[in-house]
This record gives structure tokens, sequence and C-alpha cells, in this order.
């Protein structure tokens, strides 16, 4: 390899760990992950998948208009009287598991 040169880059520690996580299951350290990017970013010129906004859908609370909110609460509401719901402790272990963390 010829002479190499430094990025510097600021990531949410969670992403780091959870990133961490995955790479290290592949045998893939972070440096090389980021220079695979980086050559994809070249080869594709430009970003190697797609960035979008998702359509007609607000991305945050703020966003949504007082009935959208509503609907939105009112689907929350349904989904525990449905039982459809998960503890703290389960949605954790779960994210342990998917991100062996």
């Amino acid at each position: 390899m010829g002479r190499t040169s430094n990025v510097f880059a600021r990531i949410e520690p969670e992403v780091k760990v959870q990133a961490e996580a995955v790479l290290n299951r592949l045998g893939i350290p972070m440096s090389n992950a980021v220079d695979m990017f980086l050559r994809q970013v070249v080869i594709h010129r430009g970003i190697p998948f797609e960035v979008k906004l998702a359509a007609d859908k607000p991305l945050f609370v703020g966003e949504l208009s007082k009935d959208e909110l509503d609907r939105e609460i009112a689907k929350g509401f349904k989904d525990i009287e449905n039982g459809n719901v998960y503890s703290a402790e389960e949605v954790s272990e779960e994210m342990k598991r998917l991100y062996k963390l």
C-alpha cells in the first residue's frame, strides 16, 4: 500500500459501538471499512447507496399537524390495547443480541 492520509470524523458513540460490533464479526477494521466506503464513492461518483427523505412522511413530531399527531397517538393506544408492546428489558436484550453488545 502506498502513502496514506488521515480522515477524522465525529460519530455518535452508540453508532460507533454498533458499527464496530458488526465490523468485528466481519473481521474488518474500522479504517478498512471507511476506505471501502470512500472507494465506492469514487467508483460510483457519489454516495454508493440511495439517500432520500421518506415521501409524504414528516421526519419529526414537530412537523405533524394536530390531526396527524392525534392519529399517531391513537395508533399507539390501539397497539397497547392489542398487547403489541415490549418492555424496556426486551428491547434492550434484542438490541444486545442484534448488535452483540
